[in-house]
């Protein structure tokens, strides 16, 4: 007697509830979002839509791109709503399901810019180069709200180390008349607020997110205080410290379009760029990396494998002063050119919300501070074109992707277990 062995046929996939729970979720919000499209889309003038990609005053004007706008508005508008559907019906899955929802959003930006520029010329070369300024310390704010929260370190102060290297920054650039001197002392700054952060946090276990306020009140009040006592009677010596030069990269800041936007930047925008890279690798592919993500997740399982929870957490929040330092620097020496009580204005905060909407990821966070620049940026943008949407409704679709993206519409959104709370030694 002979047993044929066959191969079993494969199961089919089973969605748990969870997952169709977070599939219709993730419809919904889309189909929402696609159908705003298709409205934009059908309202759009069927006029042609520019977009310039030279600016006024480049010595080689590169043609503007032409594009019929209605066409286009609804092409895309139509490939948002039949993904939204099918994300609805069936979910969007497989190798290629992260690329269709890049193109999700690109379609809805895309024809949104055709309603807003049909009949019009639209700067897209002004669009890229202000997204990059306002996102850059943003990025750096994100990247250290991600060393602190990955080690278990609330940082609601972004704010006031923003703040304190901003005035650094302004102060000992106008003073010695070196723009490392005050990259230097903006890190020494941001490093000052993160110590007090770390001490009262990590030591004398105060609530972080009361901490991270007072933390930002103080930073504000010493900074306004100073200013108003030394720096403003004599603004010719201690508040005119310049703007870095822009320093090109050869070859690839020729390239048309994109070189001149982002590799014709000063170097404080090229250690964005570089923090980004280092922070990735630094915390997902090496030793103290692992181990700040650990005391993040389990201080206490950390703990019991010789590795000392608290240290790693001082190390942690000291590193992100660092970064959030250089953001604080790029307000004054990097932008503006000089110092004003209260310049951040809340990007701080908004440095945290990007934090957030990018997971606790630093290519995450990297991502959403650019969506949050973009859409300031966009915002002046539309105030020149004269669309009838007013841009401060724009600016408040950054806070309620956040919201959305805190509430679990588009999945699990968590921070590291033990965020913000305090570790104590058994």
């Amino acid at each position: 007697m002979t047993t044929t062995l066959t191969r079993p046929e494969k199961s089919a996939a089973v969605e748990s509830p969870e997952e169709r729970r977070r599939r219709i979720r993730t419809g919904i919000l889309a189909l929402v979002l696609a159908v705003l499209g298709v409205l934009l889309a059908v309202f759009t003038a069927p006029k042609t839509a520019k977009f310039g990609l030279s600016d006024q005053f480049a010595a080689a004007q590169l043609p503007d791109i032409s594009l019929p706008a209605l066409p286009v508005a609804l092409a895309l508008a139509a490939y948002a709503l039949v993904l939204a559907l099918t994300q609805l019906l069936r979910g969007v899955r497989g190798r290629w399901a992260r690329l269709l929802w890049v193109g999700f959003a690109l379609a809805l930006v895309v024809t949104f810019l055709c309603w807003a520029a049909a009949g019009k010329t639209f700067p897209l070369t002004n669009q890229l180069q202000g997204t990059l300024n306002l996102a850059t310390p943003l990025i750096l704010g994100a990247l250290a709200g991600v060393l602190c929260e990955r080690a278990g370190v609330i940082n609601v102060a972004i704010e006031g180390q923003f703040l304190s290297g901003a005035f650094a920054a302004a102060v000992v650039t106008s003073a010695t008349g070196s723009f490392w001197a005050g990259a230097f002392a903006a890190i020494l700054a941001g490093v000052l607020i993160a110590a007090m952060l770390a001490v009262f946090a990590i030591r004398y276990r105060v609530n972080q997110v009361v901490l991270g306020v007072v933390l930002v009140v103080f930073a504000s009040g010493i900074t306004g205080f100073l200013f108003d006592q030394f720096v403003q009677s004599d603004s010719e010596r201690y508040n005119n410290p310049g703007v870095l030069p822009n320093v090109p990269i050869p070859v690839l800041s020729a390239i048309p379009v994109i070189g001149q936007t982002f590799f014709a930047q000063t170097l404080l925008v090229y250690a964005m760029y570089v923090a980004v890279a280092v922070v990735t690798v630094v915390l997902f592919k090496t030793r103290w990396g692992l181990r700040v993500r650990s005391v993040g997740e389990h201080p206490r399982a950390a703990d019991t494998v010789g590795i000392n929870v608290l240290r790693v957490r001082y190390q942690a929040v000291l590193a992100g002063g660092i970064v959030a330092g250089l953001g604080g620097a790029f307000f004054t020496i990097g932008f503006t050119g000089s110092f004003d009580k209260d310049l951040t204005a809340g990007q701080g905060f908004i440095a945290l919300a990007a934090l957030i909407m990018g997971r606790w990821n630093p290519l995450g966070a990297t991502v959403a501070a650019l969506f949050f620049g973009f859409t300031q940026q966009l915002q002046g943008q539309l105030q020149i074109l004269q669309t009838p949407i007013p841009g401060e409704l724009l600016v408040m679709a950054p806070y309620l992707a956040t919201v959305v993206a805190v509430a679990g519409a588009v999945g699990r959104v968590r921070p590291p277990k033990a965020d913000g709370e305090p570790y104590v030694k058994s």
